[in-house]
């Protein structure tokens, strides 16, 4: 073994022993009769002084070596497995095949308990474990003096490691319905009296808690407690109560005066209790805001005193071309700050005024972009008749709903829905009871007649190439109507819908006759022509009979034959076919009715 001084470094990592010189008193070494003249001769003197010495240092070196022998200090243990003396890798091999040997007991189901519940967690399944390199590297750090580490004895425990996240999951299907959500601090609104809503505390686990509790645990006898944590919302109950005094009450107190260079109108108390809001954040910190959307929805129509709404361009037909009406700019009030302006004059009793700033605004389109859209020339027309003149109730559904779509303009990749354009058909838009197919038989219904509309659209649609996104045939086949390719329609649950799926734009226009509803579709055309070829009718089936109670609302029906057909839509383009669709639809045989009693056999 060789010895370091204190400044020398050792060239390797074992433990060095330092040694204190000793003065040695040689006198009393010495016996008499080893004396020459009364005196032992001088090197004879330091040879045995050195011998002595060197027998010293040598115990003193054997007993540091046998200390520090090894990684691990000696007397050192983990889970009852002697570990000290031995070097790392034999320390990791011996506590390896120690875990081993206690696996039935270390996978023993872990008691727990969470509130008042207890359970059994299987440690494989929370991911409980021993690190066992972890261990032996805490197991080697240990400190001792020499005395200690030659007698002395230490128990290191075992470093534990765990799945956080599926240990939390299975903790928290134990605490069940024990836990609670925090009642988060507000303030809601009863007209114009503010009602408080008091916190209070969650109650749930802490996940870095739990961790804690099961690693230092699951080793131990007994079972281990789950604690559970209360978290408080950052605003007191007390701090809810003084922003309803300071605050809620005095802001609907009163109203507050706008002032624009356009004029000035009054916010009233009811405006202000509709757009000011109390929120709490996700700690509970309760803040107050003016909802300037809420704000602008509360006042309604008094906004038009200080605005000016801006105008889309339009787009109509004059002389048979498409004509332009120009947009216009409006002046819309600036909401960036008005929300702050305004809740810093709320708590105030009187002088409650705020100025607001119009700014300019830019309708959605404008005479540019609806210049730009390409609506230049007629790329389809498509007509169907009715009969009964315009007096009719069916004719003037068909007629109120070509009204509603007129001029209507679909924009590049814009879909365009009849149910939600019109929204629904119903006596105040102007639309009277007459036939629809109901449950197989027709009855009277409000709108009935509108399909025919709905047949003329989808077939201007078609043929103009655009893309069909929904449509359904009629139950039964009305003569009226080119087979397949017609749509019925009922609202809400039946629609038709088209894409514009063109670079263009595409306009909508309406007319109609005594007897004809025609619709025709502006565009820039894509297509040299568009047609339809029909397959041959198949699988035809015959009408039965059917006798119905006369009265108001039976409508008798001649029938008609039930068959399936292909329709394929087929695009021409430069003298070639380029594109074939197909659209396939199997009608039901019509029955007919006839209103009145069955008459008896002979």
């Amino acid at each position: 073994m060789t010895l370091y001084g204190d400044n020398d470094p050792p060239a390797d990592d074992r433990p060095t022993v330092q040694v204190t010189a000793v003065q040695w008193p040689v006198e009393e070494l010495e016996p008499a009769s080893l004396q020459r003249d009364g005196k032992r001769p001088r090197r004879t003197r330091i040879l045995i002084a050195a011998g002595i010495a060197t027998a010293v240092l040598a115990s003193v070196a054997g007993v540091g070596a046998f200390a520090y022998a090894g990684d691990v200090p000696r007397g050192t243990t983990v889970l009852g497995t002697e570990l000290g003396g031995r070097s790392q890798a034999d320390a990791t091999r011996e506590l390896r095949a120690a875990l081993e040997r206690q696996a039935s007991e270390l996978n023993a189901p872990l008691p727990v308990r969470v509130g008042e519940r207890t359970a059994e967690l299987v440690p494989a399944e929370v991911g409980l474990q021993v690190d066992v390199d972890a261990t032996v590297t805490a197991a080697m750090q240990t400190q001792a003096h020499v005395v200690d580490r030659l007698v002395g004895s230490r128990t290191v425990r075992p470093v534990v490691t765990v799945d956080e996240e599926r240990l939390d999951a299975a903790l928290k299907e134990v605490l069940g319905d024990q836990g609670r959500k925090m009642t988060m601090p507000g303030i809601t609104w009863d007209g114009l009296t503010p009602k408080a809503i008091h916190p209070q505390p969650s109650l749930g686990l802490d996940p870095e808690a739990s961790t804690q509790a099961v690693r230092e645990g699951w080793l131990s006898n007994g079972p281990v407690t789950i604690p559970l944590a209360e978290t408080h919302a950052m605003t007191t109950a007390e701090e809810v109560d003084r922003m309803v005094a300071e605050l809620a009450k005095p802001a609907v107190a009163a109203p507050v005066t706008l002032t624009t260079d356009k004029g000035s109108l009054s916010i009233p108390p009811k405006a202000i209790a509709k757009s000011l809001r109390f929120t709490a954040d996700k700690a509970g910190t309760l803040a107050a805001e003016v909802d300037v959307k809420q704000l602008r929805t509360a006042l309604g129509g008094d906004l038009a005193k200080v605005e000016v709404t801006p105008k889309n361009a339009r787009m109509t037909l004059s002389g048979g071309k498409p004509k332009i009406i120009a947009s216009s700019d409006g002046k819309e009030l600036d909401t960036a700050t008005l929300g702050e302006e305004l809740l810093a004059v709320l708590p105030q009793p009187d002088n409650r005024r705020v100025t607001g700033t119009l700014k300019p605004t830019k309708p959605e389109l404008t005479t540019e972009k609806l210049a730009g859209l390409g609506i230049k020339e007629k790329v389809s027309t498509f007509t169907t008749r009715f009969s009964g003149g315009l007096s009719s109730p069916r004719s003037q559904n068909i007629i109120t709903a070509a009204k509603a779509v007129d001029h209507t303009l679909v924009l590049p990749g814009e879909t365009f829905s009849l149910n939600k354009h019109t929204g629904e058909r119903n006596y105040a838009k102007g639309y009277q009871d007459a036939p629809v197919i109901l449950n197989g038989k027709l009855v009277p219904g409000v709108g009935g007649g509108v399909s025919q509309f709905t047949t003329t659209l989808f077939n201007a649609t078609y043929y103009a190439g655009l893309e069909d996104v929904e449509h359904k045939p009629h139950s039964y086949y009305f003569s009226r109507y080119p087979s397949v390719i017609e749509s019925t329609i009922f609202y809400p649950n039946l629609d038709f819908k088209f894409r514009n799926n063109t670079k263009y734009g595409v306009l909508i226009d309406t007319s109609y006759t005594s007897s004809t509803i025609t619709v025709s579709i502006w565009s820039t055309k894509i297509w040299d022509r568009v047609k339809t070829e029909y397959s041959p009718r198949r699988n035809i089936t015959k009408p039965k009979t059917v006798y119905l109670e006369p009265g108001p609302t039976c409508i008798a029906a001649r029938g008609s034959d039930g068959f399936s057909q292909d329709a394929y839509r087929v695009f021409h383009k430069d003298g070639k076919v380029v594109k074939r669709e197909k659209f396939s639809w199997r009608y039901a045989a019509e029955p007919r009715f006839i209103c009145g009693p069955e008459p008896e056999s002979s």
